[in-house]
């Protein structure tokens, strides 16, 4: 799908099996009518996501992924920068003891389900969100 763009910044990462992550995301996001204007996955460091954090949102804790929102209206195409901190996906895919690339699914579908409209700010609506996130990897062809 185009308008779908992987960078990293401060860190040497590339993301693996582009081909089929690219197809994965698409498809979820097609099943979901969700146009693309511009998505930046930008993969990073534990310390460039705090500052983020820090500089942006005024939150002063690690986390696992900021998603921006970048659109004027909710209905516009998804316009958007995602980042990722590596450093915080694999601390939790180890404390989960799952693979590092599972974890990493699971966090990029996580920013494009909140793009979509999903929220998870109550319990119910973490559980729900979850939920749905385990739907969206199970259609990956390496979680299948």
């Amino acid at each position: 799908m185009e308008g779908l763009q992987f960078f990293s910044e401060e860190i040497d990462f590339s993301l693996p099996s582009i081909e089929t992550t690219l197809a994965w995301i698409s498809s979820i996001l097609q099943s979901h009518d969700a146009a693309v204007e511009s998505v930046n996955f930008i993969f990073c460091s534990d310390d460039y996501l705090l500052e983020v954090n820090r500089n942006y949102l005024q939150h002063d804790y690690y986390t696992d992924i900021i998603t921006f929102d970048n659109r004027e209206y909710d209905d516009d195409p998804l316009e958007s920068d995602i980042f990722i901190s590596v450093d915080r996906v694999r601390d939790n895919a180890q404390d989960r003891s799952i693979p590092f690339e599972k974890e990493l699914h699971r966090v990029m579908i996580h920013g494009l389900l909140h793009l979509i409209g999903w929220n998870d700010k109550t319990e119910e609506e973490k559980q729900a969100m979850r939920e749905k996130e385990e739907a969206c990897l199970s259609l990956h062809p390496d979680y299948k």
